[in-house]
């Protein structure tokens, strides 16, 4: 599944960089992982593919299966200090907020505070009009699963800006007014398109209702209950907090540290920092039903085929993806300045996260080996969780 920054990756420019870092400094630092690392040599193989060269400067994964926790990581974590990527490391987890908005949305539906399938006119009134966009026919639930039609702001954004002006300010207002200068992709509920858009909306309808931002909640709805300390939703901070991992991104042909920035360019859609032991935890707890009631989480692994070649259907915020050992796995990926990120788990209790530090800036088929990494970590991994 395309999501938004790599449509945004086709069109990044150059004009206006400051600092640029020469790639022939980035060098393989050294590995970390977990002592049940044996059984990964296909992983190992993908992984090692990511990282180094024309690739990322770095690239780490952690699967976490029957055996235990076993993190791989190739490359370094910033260019020129070799410092090794670690499995305690903080990225930019892009689109993979997607999964905590679209939870604090279906747990509101659990509470009888909104209404999956009423109009977002209900809780939005007047936010949702303009260029044939229209809120009285768009549902909740449309914009959950990229069924509402509406614009992707992202396109119409100089995201240059983030390496220009990396502390600028957005509100989500200016987000979605972005979106509504334009007029619908289809009607509501006859087409899919990945829209960014639906997803700051969400977040707008969030606050609505609960009269908190959507990362207040899911700091006290998800965060805190699940105990995910390196998990954050950081607001106007520019910088990851904790131990992290670079990003970079390569507009022409040498890497920029793109690491700090203002995340509210993607808001709802795509803010979050996060680590992948916490992302693991997370979809673990999501797909187990700790997260949701029974009911709400069967509306949200109720999909619909994305429009693309990869297999990929789309829930309420979660995407179930096939694996090539047979069954599937459920998650999202994302894709942020500086970091392209996947997780996934299966029903089973094996989940898997996988980040690199580059983005945009690598070709498709680096992008394609992200989703193979993680799906063979999870081929390759036993059933069942870690034992405590």
């Amino acid at each position: 599944m395309e999501d938004e920054m790599l449509r945004y990756a086709r069109g990044f420019g150059c004009a206006g960089v400051a600092v640029v870092l020469a790639l022939c400094g980035c060098g393989t630092g050294g590995r970390a992982e977990e002592p049940a690392a044996s059984g990964y040599g296909g992983t190992r193989v993908v992984l090692q593919r990511l990282s180094g060269g024309e690739s990322a400067p770095g690239v780490l994964l952690e699967v976490r299966d029957g055996r235990g926790r076993t993190v791989l990581a190739e490359g370094v974590a910033e260019v020129g200090s070799r410092v090794p990527m670690e499995g305690g490391d903080r990225f930019r987890i892009g689109s993979m907020t997607k999964m905590f908005v679209g939870t604090v949305v279906l747990q509101l539906v659990g509470e009888g505070r909104v209404e999956l399938d009423a109009p977002v006119e209900r809780y939005l009134p007047g936010v949702v009009e303009g260029s044939g966009n229209d809120g009285h026919g768009i549902t909740v639930r449309q914009l959950l699963q990229h069924t509402s039609g509406l614009p992707d702001y992202v396109q119409y954004l100089d995201l240059s800006e983030l390496i220009t002006s990396p502390a600028t300010h957005h509100d989500p207002e200016e987000l979605v007014r972005v979106a509504l200068a334009h007029p619908p992709v289809f009607a509501p509920g006859t087409g899919w398109q990945y829209s960014n858009t639906d997803y700051v909306v969400a977040g707008m309808l969030i606050a609505k209702v609960t009269g908190h931002s959507y990362g207040q909640e899911i700091e006290s709805r998800i965060i805190r209950p699940l105990g995910l300390g390196d998990t954050s939703v950081p607001g106007d901070d520019t910088a990851i907090p904790g131990t992290h991992s670079h990003g970079y991104a390569r507009p022409g042909d040498a890497l920029v540290d793109a690491t700090e920035f203002n995340p509210t360019v993607a808001d709802a859609s795509g803010a979050m920092i996060s680590s992948a032991a916490d992302m693991n935890r997370f979809v673990d707890a999501l797909v187990n039903g700790s997260l949701l009631r029974p009911s709400e989480l069967r509306e949200m692994m109720t999909t619909r085929p994305a429009t693309d070649s990869t297999g990929d259907a789309y829930g309420l915020g979660l995407v179930s993806s096939p694996l090539p050992c047979g069954g599937v796995y459920w998650g999202h990926d994302g894709g942020i300045i500086g970091f392209r990120t996947q997780t996934g788990v299966t029903t089973d209790g094996r989940t898997a996260t996988v980040m690199n530090n580059l983005y945009p800036g690598g070709s498709d088929a680096q992008i394609a080996d992200m989703r193979t990494a993680l799906a063979t970590a999870l081929c390759e991994s036993t059933p069942g969780k870690p034992k405590p």
